[in-house]
């Protein structure tokens, strides 16, 4: 048997209130809102039709306590910036905390407590 195509379409992060962190992470990537979060779910896709990522309701959601590994991250994203200084304050700005900082990297907290790069190209 040959193997189905399976295309990569979604990334999932489970969280407390799926709209508010739609909405962190629209204005941290610029992203259009999503324009009906509903039924603990909301989505945002993406203007260049590339991977999306979704947000789902988790009523006993805890956030990772990374790097104590009481609560492991289970996944975290990595954005590329041609700026990480700009990026920096960007990610700030809206919402996001910082974590740690490295020559080539930043990582952030978004606000459910996701973690997440910021990458120098």
């Amino acid at each position: 048997m040959s193997a189905p195509v399976l295309r990569f379409g979604s990334v999932v992060l489970d969280c407390p209130d799926p709209g508010a962190l739609a909405d962190f992470y629209a204005r941290l990537l610029g992203w259009p809102p999503d324009a009906e979060p509903s039924d603990g779910w909301a989505t945002l896709v993406p203007p260049d039709g590339g991977v999306k990522i979704e947000f789902q309701h988790a009523a006993d959601w805890r956030p990772p306590t990374w790097p104590d590994p009481e609560v492991r991250q289970m996944a975290h994203l990595d954005f590329p910036v041609d700026d990480l200084e700009a990026a920096h304050e960007w990610a700030v700005e809206v919402g996001a905390k910082f974590v740690r900082d490295s020559k080539t990297f930043r990582v952030y907290l978004d606000p459910a407590g996701h973690p997440f790069c910021l990458c120098a190209c």
